[in-house]
């Protein structure tokens, strides 16, 4: 599942940029499918725009019937009466989105057989302080069988004591949800701290849900800026 959206705070419409000839959206879409992971890959946005993008090229798309502010909502919603038990969520702005990343967060369930995994996501280490510092760059930080235990747009963990070296994970938005963690997400109320960061993978904490947190070393390129629009047509040249 894609969730798309067609409007966006920082890049609006980022979207429906061109990538090489096509739409950031399709790109995506595409990486997707060519992974050869998934009976189905879905676009599940708000905008004909994007539906229209999406279906003319031949692709599966879902059409929202309510509004939402997250993906997670959106996704909950397109998948309601689906007789499915993992979905992945694979972000609309991240069309350098590889095979080998999602095989790690799908084995993560083939691995739970005490069935103690919510979601799995994926993790990158970061070593620049640009990027650390950036309120854009989401971090995590895990626990010692690399279940997360925040997320935040601040630098974490903070780094008071210079002589320890510090190990910073950026976390992409890539998720693999089992249904019914994602259908509570969506009946659960948003609370103060996902509020704050605006960060949906917080309310899955809040709730006492697990994430289990997969590094991967594929940093790849998510749009957010027209900036790094630039650096993706750079990248795909």
């Amino acid at each position: 599942m894609i969730p798309a959206r067609y409007a966006a705070s920082r890049f609006p419409a980022k979207l429906m940029q061109d990538l090489s000839g096509k739409p950031v959206i399709l790109r995506t879409y595409e990486a997707a499918v060519n992974t050869g992971l998934f009976s189905e890959v879905y676009v599940v946005t708000d905008s004909t725009i994007i539906y229209d993008t999406i279906a003319n090229a031949g692709g599966n798309a879902i059409m929202s019937i309510e509004e939402h502010d997250c993906g997670s909502d959106r996704i909950a919603e397109a998948v309601t009466d689906m007789d499915v038990d993992i979905i992945v969520n694979v972000q609309g702005d991240e069309p350098f989105t590889d095979r080998e990343s999602l095989e790690g967060v799908i084995k993560v369930f083939k691995e739970d057989h005490s069935g103690e995994i919510d979601l799995a996501s994926l993790m990158v280490r970061i070593d620049d302080w640009n990027e650390i510092n950036d309120p854009n760059t989401v971090k995590v930080i895990v626990d010692n069988r690399n279940f997360a235990l925040y997320f935040s747009r601040s630098p974490i963990p903070y780094p008071r004591d210079k002589e320890i070296k510090d190990i910073y994970y950026k976390h992409k938005g890539i998720y693999a949800f089992r249904k019914r963690a994602l259908m509570d997400f969506q009946r659960l109320p948003m609370l103060p701290l996902e509020a704050k960061e605006k960060i949906e993978a917080i309310r899955y904490l809040e709730y006492g849900k697990k994430i289990k947190m997969v590094e991967t070393q594929v940093s790849g390129i998510e749009i957010d800026t027209p900036d790094d629009l630039k650096r993706a047509q750079a990248a795909w040249k």
